[in-house]
């Protein structure tokens, strides 16, 4: 019985890295895209050429992106928290 559990908890072990890491994928590719597409967007249409005023915009473009990738990872691990101490409870129930 508790061979089946642990290749059940492996299992969704299994599936929650993937999720990790296509969100860290597209984390990356975020934190490429963003900042760069904001400096020239924002320089060009506006702040009429100012490169400072531009990079500041794409340095909080950054920032944000970084800023919800932690919350997105903390709401996950709350989430897993949340299921492990489900299943811990329901356990003791049997």
């Amino acid at each position: 019985m508790s061979e089946q559990a642990a290749a059940g908890k492996l299992a969704a072990q299994a599936d929650d890295a993937g999720g990790v890491l296509t969100k860290l994928i597209i984390t990356a590719l975020a934190l490429g895209i963003a900042p760069l597409s904001s400096y020239f967007l924002s320089r060009d249409y506006l702040w009429a050429g100012n490169t400072i005023y531009a990079a500041l915009t794409a340095i909080f473009a950054a920032n944000l992106v970084l800023v919800l990738y932690i919350v997105g990872a903390v709401r996950e691990e709350s989430r897993l928290r949340a299921r492990e101490k489900q299943q811990s409870e329901s356990k003791k129930d049997r």
